[in-house]
């Protein structure tokens, strides 16, 4: 049987005003793999409330601004415990002026990157899918 659990998180971005380029925001997980910051929904939360507290719990950053328009949705399975699991992600694009980031547990570090190299970094395909996305988005809706 296979178990599904649903997530949110964010392409979490910010203005370097030293070199006037968008950087985005990557976290390496203890697991060893570099993604977005992102969690299970829980009871009683929306997807974009997912997405804000995962934010906050994972970099300690609250002052974001979510774009409209930009709703993103990954699936995949991975095995936990001999369990399928069917996972669901939805990703949002947010922005945000806060750039001191204070790791949860889960994580061994950060990275502020250019989208080239944030598209490097990231570990999995779908990941890198939606930071092409992201950008696109950002291109035709520029902050």
């Amino acid at each position: 049987m296979v178990q599904e659990e649903r997530s949110a998180g964010a392409i979490l971005f910010s203005l370097d005003s030293a070199v006037g380029k968008i950087e985005y925001l990557l976290l390496n997980y203890a697991a060893g793999h570099w993604d977005f910051p992102k969690g299970n929904i829980e009871n009683g939360e929306d997807e974009i409330q997912t997405a804000r507290r995962e934010i906050q719990e994972e970099t300690g950053i609250h002052d974001v601004e979510f774009f409209k328009g930009f709703r993103n949705k990954i699936e995949y399975h991975y095995r936990r415990n001999q369990r399928l699991i069917q996972k669901e992600v939805i990703f949002f694009l947010a922005r945000t002026s806060i750039r001191d980031v204070t790791l949860s547990y889960e994580h061994n570090a950060y990275s502020w990157l250019a989208y080239e190299k944030a598209l490097a970094l990231l570990t999995y395909k779908n990941a890198k899918n939606v930071l092409i996305e992201a950008k696109l988005f950002l291109e035709k809706n520029s902050p």
